[in-house]
């Protein structure tokens, strides 16, 4: 594959030029070099290059004009820049500009060859979904994901831009959108389809094991570490890793989890050497990312270095017209899973899926058809297959909420912590001690409420 793909790099060191030409061609490539922007663009309209290897810093033309002139003219490179030590940003500006990868210098020859491999079979990637936009335009699918309407159109039209490449996605929306199918999508659309897709849900990891369960840890790192354990960085090697819920990562963690992102290495917990880690980071989160920057809940250099990209997960109730084929598609996922023979929903159901606003998105859809295709068992499914009271939960929530606001009292002089002890566990009494529902009524997260009611467990505050 090596010696059928072309190369170009773009440097205008000399020496560093020459040594860069000599390393690739070792490799099996065949190679042409340009001094600057302006020759690159030449020789990219006479060779046609599959790949341009170029430094970001040049006379007369650098890398970011000429990623600029590539885009404009419409040619088929994927890009590599190279970038010193303090010039990440940079870097990041070139990826939002189209680049594939990048590499600081002085180059890896380990990590550039990674790159160049990845970026080969991301030129053969591109070609396979050509064949996966047909389908798209035919049936509203897209991996995992399902929709015609606009709003799912704009979502399949991101992913189908980025997926091939490398760069950092940030998936935002509310709870149950579909967040991680988005990433799977973005996987298996990708030239890592075939390597592992890892995700770690961040509010559900303790704060005192999460560096340990991302970065792995040696024997005897800490206490209970009884044997070497490879962390999800590991786990994904050449794959993909979803850090969902990234906000809620301690600040601590965010920092170590900034320096792999832009050295590509990682240190185990407890040991002294730093490996090379291959893996595309993906990230998610509920929150407002923006808002979780002010309050310091998320570091502001991450973030800039996760959100590369944005994908934007709308909310059921402002797509409502997908229900119809969201739900054809997950009762034929569910009759796979259980051995049913559902063959569909009839309208009265239909209906009552269409006007319900439901407030867990995908994620409620998907269990309530569920349960309709395991009770149904074979036919249609029908109102009766709904759970009880379906339709008024919504109200009922909202019910919820103003009857605990209503039943609180709080004297003069009580603290803020006060009202907000009472209101969390009026909340939690209201729905039978449902934590996940209590989080989502009080608009926090699930690690959050648990942290809280941890807190007045330890100083006897907890009625």
């Amino acid at each position: 594959m090596a010696s059928q793909e072309k190369v170009l790099i773009v440097e205008d060191e000399l020496h560093a030029l020459t040594g860069l030409a000599e390393l690739v061609s070792g490799w099996g490539y065949r190679t042409d070099t340009a001094r600057d922007g302006v020759e690159a663009l030449e020789r990219v309209q006479a060779w046609q290059p599959g790949i341009v290897v170029t430094d970001l810093k040049m006379p007369r033309m650098d890398g970011l004009e000429l990623l600029e002139r590539l885009s404009e003219m419409k040619q088929d490179q994927t890009v590599v820049v190279l970038t010193a030590q303090g010039s990440i940003e940079l870097a990041v500006e070139a990826m939002k500009m189209g680049a594939y990868d990048f590499i600081q210098k002085p180059v890896d020859p380990t990590r550039l060859r990674t790159i160049l491999l990845n970026a080969t079979r991301q030129r053969d990637t591109e070609r396979e979904l050509e064949v996966t936009r047909r389908k798209l335009r035919d049936t509203g699918v897209l991996g995992s994901l399902v929709g015609s309407s606009r709003q799912m159109q704009e979502v399949f039209a991101l992913v189908e831009r980025v997926a091939p490449s490398n760069v950092s996605v940030l998936i935002t929306g509310e709870s149950g959108t579909g967040k991680e199918m988005v990433a799977r999508t973005l996987h298996e659309l990708s030239p890592r389809k075939a390597k592992p897709f890892v995700a770690v849900n961040c509010a559900a990891i303790p704060e005192t094991l999460i560096e340990s369960e991302i970065f792995g840890h040696e024997k005897g790192a800490f206490t209970g570490a009884l044997e070497r354990r490879a962390g999800c960085f590991e786990l994904a090697e050449e794959g993909t890793l979803l850090l969902d819920e990234i906000g809620e990562m301690p600040v601590g963690t965010q920092a170590k989890l900034l320096r792999v992102l832009e050295e590509r290495k990682l240190r185990r917990l407890g040991s002294k050497v730093e490996s090379a880690v291959d893996v595309r980071v993906l990230s998610a989160t509920n929150q407002d990312p923006d808002e979780a920057v002010a309050n310091g809940h998320l570091r502001s250099d991450l973030f800039y270095r996760l959100n590369v990209f944005n994908i934007h997960m709308p909310p059921l109730r402002e797509h409502k017209e997908d229900i119809p084929a969201i739900v054809d598609s997950m009762v034929a996922e569910m009759n796979r899973k259980h051995d049913r023979e559902v063959t569909g929903v009839d309208a009265d159901m239909m209906a009552r899926l269409m006007a319900y606003d439901w407030p867990g998105n995908v994620r409620e859809l998907r269990n309530t058809i569920e349960r309709a295709v395991v009770l149904g068992g074979a036919g249609t499914i029908e109102p009766q297959h709904l759970p009880p009271g379906f339709g008024m939960r919504a109200v009922k929530a909202a019910g919820d909420m103003a009857t605990a606001a209503n039943a609180i009292q709080v004297e003069v002089g009580a603290t803020v912590d006060e009202g907000e002890r009472r209101l969390i566990l009026k909340t939690l009494e209201s729905t039978n001690n449902n934590k996940t529902r209590a989080a989502e009524i009080l608009g926090i997260s699930l690690k959050t409420l648990h942290n809280k009611l941890k807190d007045y467990a330890s100083t006897g505050a907890e009625e």
